[in-house]
């Protein structure tokens, strides 16, 4: 049976730390956290769990902080993970039927079942969201990418999705939601305006008000209830944000 290692990136994570761990401590040969400059218990209970704890204050963007990760990883295979995200029973038997099988050539897909304001959202172009999460160490990495980094592999690769859900216990409160995407937004643009990419406000408002049409009404986030409808308006204003951001970065050059 080939080792599975677990791969974090984390930081000021005490609030869901140890609740993600409890989804795979018992079935994983090896966690490995990487973190970003925590100032509360993380370390700690990183520690109590027998993770491999360290600690990279050097950000570069998300991307570049999981290629770090990876480095510190031994086992076959490396499952990565948020802290705000657990293992489904049935996910985890999904896992070791792949790994066990250990299939060449292939990378496996999580579908992501998040919760957002209390209310699962089952609609709205997020579920399945399914993510790349598990591979064989030495097939697959992720890319440099400063925010919505993508693990990169071979093109002739197949990608197999697992069953069982990943949940993901997302954005807690709207302040919460709102910090998050201004991080979000800030380093979207920052990408963008680094690959000699200009923004306008027009872009902002025709993204914005596309982003909602097609989440409350083609992807039915109306299904979502009153938590869908506060999802599409905080995603359209999130898109209006990124551009803005982008605009007023390159508007004199």
């Amino acid at each position: 049976m080939p080792t599975i290692s677990v791969a974090m990136i984390v930081k000021n994570e005490q609030q869901d730390l140890a609740a993600c761990l409890d989804t795979v401590k018992d079935w994983v040969n090896e966690i490995v956290i990487l973190d970003s400059g925590s100032s509360d218990n993380t370390q700690e209970i990183a520690l109590q769990y027998g993770a491999k704890f360290y600690v990279n204050t050097d950000w570069q963007g998300f991307g570049k902080q999981r290629r770090l990760a990876q480095q510190y990883v031994t086992g076959d295979y490396v499952l990565w993970l948020d802290a705000d995200e657990r293992v489904s029973d049935t996910l985890r038997q999904s896992i070791l039927s792949a790994v066990e099988k250990d299939a060449e050539n292939t990378v496996y897909q999580l579908p992501r079942l998040s919760e957002v304001f209390g209310r699962q959202i089952k609609h709205s172009g997020w579920y399945p969201d399914y993510v790349v999460r598990l591979y064989r160490r030495d097939f697959a990495r992720y890319g440099e990418e400063l925010v919505h980094e993508r693990v990169h592999y071979p093109a002739d690769a197949t990608v197999q999705k697992l069953s069982g859900d990943l949940y993901h216990y997302t954005y807690k409160d709207i302040h919460h939601y709102l910090v998050k995407s201004a991080g979000y937004a800030k380093a979207w643009a920052e990408q963008k305006a680094q690959a000699g990419k200009k923004g306008s406000l027009w872009q902002g408002v025709t993204h914005a008000l596309g982003c909602f049409l097609k989440m409350y009404f083609l992807k039915a986030g109306f299904l979502d209830g009153k938590q869908g409808f506060l999802l599409a308006l905080l995603s359209t204003h999130s898109t209006f944000v990124k551009y803005a951001d982008l605009w007023l970065r390159t508007k004199d050059k």
